[in-house]
């Protein structure tokens, strides 16, 4: 375990990104290419910038990153990368959606590496993991393109498979993944949803836990 959490952070030290996350979301995107030449892509929880470097990287230069933290992104994109656009607010704040459509008014791709402060108890921290993807996911509903992919990480928890089920009405395709480089210790796993049908994605609830950032 120690050799594998060793090596990603290692590789990523290597190649000049800031966390090692970024291997979670290049395994997804080799096998389903999610993120395609000249996508805009909303990155939720984005700091401290991996996803939306790797984000731009892909898309190119035709394309679009907007990095959305409650920190502030600074990371520059590299050569032959879309320009990314660094916010720092908070997603449940009422002005936010504003903001972002001052960017783009919407996204073919949205990412959630978003995750809430944990509480060492599995059913509280699952259960505010999931509020918060409620959050992403009400945000997808404006701004997500028709045909759009989704990607967010949750903590698993009993509730999750009714989770499923709502985005298998507003998707064309849902999966659940667990990327070789997420610690093996991590109740995280990915849900990757893919061709969003338009309308409606989930019911809102009421209550969101404070968050912090993937690593």
């Amino acid at each position: 375990m120690r050799k594998v959490r060793d090596y990603y952070a290692v590789k990523a030290k290597k190649e000049h990104y800031p966390a090692r996350s970024v291997y979670k979301l290049e395994e997804i995107q080799q096998k389903y290419r999610l993120l395609r030449s000249g996508d805009a892509v909303l990155d939720i929880g984005c700091f401290p910038g991996s996803w939306s470097m790797f984000a731009g990287e892909t898309v190119g230069e035709k394309g679009l990153v907007v990095g959305v933290d409650l920190q502030q992104g600074r990371q520059a994109p590299r050569l032959g990368s879309a320009p990314i656009h660094w916010l720092r607010f908070d997603i449940r704040e009422p002005d936010f959606l504003a903001e972002v459509r001052k960017i783009r008014p919407a996204f073919k791709v949205l990412l959630c590496d978003i995750a809430p402060k944990t509480t060492g108890n599995r059913w509280t921290d699952a259960q505010q993991s999931l509020r918060l993807v409620r959050v992403s996911l009400k945000l997808a509903e404006t701004l997500l393109s028709p045909g759009g992919n989704y990607l967010t990480k949750v903590f698993q928890g009993e509730d999750v498979p009714a989770l499923l089920q709502e985005l298998r009405r507003a998707f064309a395709l849902v999966k659940v993944l667990k990327p070789r480089s997420s610690r093996a210790e991590s109740r995280e796993v990915f849900i990757l949803a893919m061709s969003y049908r338009g309308g409606e994605i989930i019911a809102p609830e009421d209550g969101t836990p404070p968050v912090e950032t993937g690593d």
